[in-house]
């Protein structure tokens, strides 16, 4: 299961939160990310991106072969230290080997030992340099479906840190939430980056899994109920694609019921919207789902 993956794949993956803050902005307080024109709630590439790490991390942890490069605490010196040692090589500052042989094994191991560079790719080119990888899966910024409302809570704090302030009145904190938002996100799989990378058909099963199964492992008050919702995925037969992707894309629709545009209300859950395909699929494309 280690062969690469030798089809294209475009994808769409929908997703849904419900009363909380599904990627809060730091540049503007932990607010929820939104299209400040559309009012369209955001959710940037790579925070999906560090859920299937994170996701990854935890099911194979055992597992030489899918190790998290972007990591909590990692230090990437050290890890791209690792490849020169498993070459029995020694590093030069910022370069890498003069031997272009000697510097495409050393991409290759990092390749072959961190799934996360396998699939959305790295630049390694620290102190220790290991090179760049253009990774096979790309995701854009998800977006939802409906104008979404930022609540904003105030929340008190009843202990204090310091017995100094023992008696000083309770702090107060804020909370955001949203109190329902659909996402809808695309991604792309290039099958000819994935020769180069090594990423197989056991990683894009993984990936699959990850789609599925990574906000089970992301809990927390701040962001609510994560769930995904629906992911149609178009396999090509050719390796550079039978058809555009926007043309794909425009097959899948997400509208709003008519009963829920007739009460005139906001959506509240996944039922509020009809997801279905429409279209007739090019000659060389079929359509899987994978959630």
């Amino acid at each position: 299961m280690n062969t690469p993956v030798t089809h294209r794949y475009d994808f769409v993956y929908l997703f849904d939160v419900t009363d909380g803050n599904p990627n809060g902005d730091p540049d503007a307080g932990n607010l929820p990310r939104i299209d400040p024109e559309t009012n369209q709630g955001l959710v940037t590439d790579v925070c999906l991106k560090r859920k299937v790490r994170n996701y990854v991390a935890e099911i194979k942890q055992e597992s030489t072969r899918y190790r998290i490069y972007v990591r909590d605490k990692a230090v990437l010196n050290s890890e791209n230290a690792e490849a020169y040692a498993a070459l029995s090589l020694k590093p030069e500052s910022k370069r890498l080997p003069k031997d272009e042989q000697k510097a495409r094994e050393i991409t290759r191991w990092m390749c072959d030992n961190f799934f996360d560079i396998r699939a959305f790719g790295a630049v390694m080119t620290t102190e220790v340099n290991s090179g760049q990888v253009r990774g096979p899966i790309q995701l854009t910024f998800s977006r939802s479906l409906d104008p979404v409302i930022s609540a904003e809570f105030a929340i008190t704090r009843c202990a204090v840190t310091n017995e100094k302030d023992a008696e000083k009145e309770r702090t107060i904190g804020r909370k955001f939430n949203v109190p329902y938002g659909l996402y809808r996100c695309h991604g792309f799989l290039n099958a000819s980056l994935a020769e180069q990378t090594g990423f197989s058909e056991a990683d894009l099963d993984l990936f699959k899994e990850a789609l599925n199964q990574m906000f089970e492992l992301d809990r927390s008050a701040a962001r609510g109920l994560m769930s995904p919702v629906r992911c149609f995925a178009f396999r090509h037969e050719k390796k550079t694609g039978n058809a555009r992707a926007d043309q794909l894309f425009s097959m899948v629709k997400a509208q709003l019921r008519p009963e829920v545009i007739a009460e005139n209300r906001p959506p509240r859950a996944k039922t509020d919207y009809a997801i279905e395909f429409e279209g007739t699929l090019p000659d060389g494309v079929a359509i899987e789902e994978w959630v």
